[in-house]
């Protein structure tokens, strides 16, 4: 699940990438108002987030122009005004959501999640295959209806999986899944995943044919 954020004070954006990737999703980070326009096009986010103060081109400009281009995105707006009167022009632009900085990450984090529920209207499909249940809007996973503790590589490598459910996925494609091109990583970082992953999930939950790939049994939506 990727999301687009854009933020000039680089320790902030850099704290929130940080902490956001940790907790699963996948973040790419533009600094000025005018990218973040032209990222926001893309079909591949779920959300942004937008600082208020941004260069070139401010956050309050670029909701009302991405609402006028008809892009539904929804919008987490941060500023570092506590005042009624942006906030309420700000969400008269059109954000979703708004944040006074500073701000505690676990409560970005559940507003996030709250936004994503709202858009999908909790119609995003429950991926299931055997016992195992992932909620990708909720970033739930559940084993025999117990929930079960991932951490942010280990859930998005094992929501790739479920989204191919019955097909094989190449260790390249888990690649780009965990880090989106940013840092194409050749550690044994999938291998590390797919064995914490059968340890909490069970040996024989995902299936490896050595120079193919892995695959989980075809998923019920």
């Amino acid at each position: 699940m990727r999301l687009l954020l854009a933020e000039d004070d680089r320790v902030l954006a850099t704290t929130l990438k940080k902490a956001l990737e940790k907790r699963g999703y996948g973040v790419d980070w533009v600094e000025d108002g005018e990218a973040a326009l032209y990222s926001a096009k893309e079909d591949s986010y779920m959300a942004m987030i937008l600082d208020v103060g941004l260069p070139v081109m401010s956050g309050l400009e670029v909701v009302a122009k991405m609402r006028q281009q008809k892009n539904s995105l929804p919008v987490l707006m941060l500023t570092a005004r506590d005042t009624p009167i942006q906030k309420v022009e700000g969400l008269d632009k059109g954000a979703d959501d708004y944040m006074i900085k500073p701000f505690d990450l676990d409560e970005l984090a559940a507003r996030l999640r709250s936004l994503l529920r709202r858009r999908s209207g909790r119609m995003e499909t429950l991926l299931r295959s055997g016992d195992v249940e992932l909620d990708p809007a909720g970033m739930i996973a559940k084993k025999g209806g117990a929930t079960v503790s991932l951490t942010g590589k280990e859930f998005r490598i094992l929501r790739t999986l479920m989204e191919r459910g019955g097909r094989y996925v190449t260790k390249d494609d888990l690649v780009c899944a965990l880090y989106s091109g940013e840092d194409m990583s050749e550690s044994n970082t999938i291998e590390v995943s797919i064995y914490t992953l059968r340890k909490k999930l069970g040996n024989d939950f995902i299936h490896t044919i050595r120079g193919v790939g892995y695959m989980v049994k075809e998923t019920e939506g």
